[in-house]
């Protein structure tokens, strides 16, 4: 072996194993948690449980507090599916405008989109508007919220990726006669499958993990999502470590099944606007 497939090896190695202590470890202490008695759970010791009680703690952890994990899934699930469906949609279609159509005003939407991911969200203005809008508290202010904090990412995003299909294929359907509309939805819209998993994937978790956002825009128990929940669940459960690490595991399983199975579309949407041939 030469020494460059050494060092290749040995960098391969060191990758995978920080990539399970960092990543795996943390998980199966969850895990073994969730599974063991209240007693054994307390002590916080990385060890297998004397009495498996996985399937028992999570029907308690599912019936406790008037099922308010139940309720929390369904308000987060409500809010990422509806936010992320508008983050798609409004940033494909800028994104689409902002490398096809040159105009002297595109430096200053540039510098907005731009402006969106540097400039940190202005919380009281914000209140202030949604209750004019008699949205604050509510799940669709919520929702516009979610989707226009997410917005100059997925618009870059969308940006990079249109920038590197060829203008002769917008060219070959207008002269097929296809107007605007249709030259984005039967065109231009299935060429960009990629950067569609990626942001639905990246911003599924996103939202669905957020704390600080529902935290001040979306008050009162009606509404509570998965880490508002979380965090009232582990206030009124300290001594029950097995039930709080059970809803740990519950809320974590989504985000990482998104991960798992959605890795190589996640990559390729990130990286397609690196290089423009």
């Amino acid at each position: 072996m030469t020494p460059k497939r050494t060092r290749v090896w040995i960098v391969g190695v060191v990758a995978i194993v920080v990539s399970f202590v960092v990543f795996l470890v943390p998980f199966a202490f969850v895990l073994l948690q969730a599974a063991k008695t209240p007693a054994e759970a307390s002590n916080l010791a990385f060890s297998w449980p004397t009495d498996w009680q996985f399937f028992p703690n999570l029907l308690e952890t599912l019936k406790s507090n008037d099922g308010v994990l139940w309720r929390a899934i369904l308000n987060s699930s409500i809010l990422t599916i509806v936010s992320v469906a508008l983050m798609v949609v409004v940033s494909a279609m800028a994104g689409y405008v902002l490398a096809r159509k040159k105009s002297k005003w595109g430096p200053l939407v540039n510098f907005f989109v731009l402006a969106g991911l540097i400039v940190p969200p202005a919380v009281v203005p914000t209140i202030w508007v949604l209750k004019g809008l008699k949205l604050f508290g509510t799940m669709p202010g919520m929702i516009l919220i979610e989707a226009t904090f997410g917005l100059s990412f997925c618009i870059l995003l969308f940006r990079a990726f249109v920038g590197n299909i060829p203008r002769e294929l917008d060219e070959a359907a207008v002269l097929d006669g296809a107007g605007p509309v249709r030259l984005f939805l039967r065109v231009v819209l299935p060429l960009l499958r990629p950067v569609v998993v990626t942001v639905i994937v990246v911003q599924s978790v996103f939202v669905f993990n957020d704390f600080a956002g529902p935290l001040y825009f979306l008050p009162g128990n009606h509404n509570v999502t998965v880490q508002l929940a979380l965090y009232t669940f582990s206030g009124q459960n300290l001594s029950f470590y097995n039930l709080l690490f059970m809803a740990i595991f519950l809320i974590t399983i989504p985000p990482l099944l998104a991960y798992i199975f959605f890795n190589r579309q996640i990559v390729a949407g990130m990286t397609s606007g690196a290089v423009k041939g």
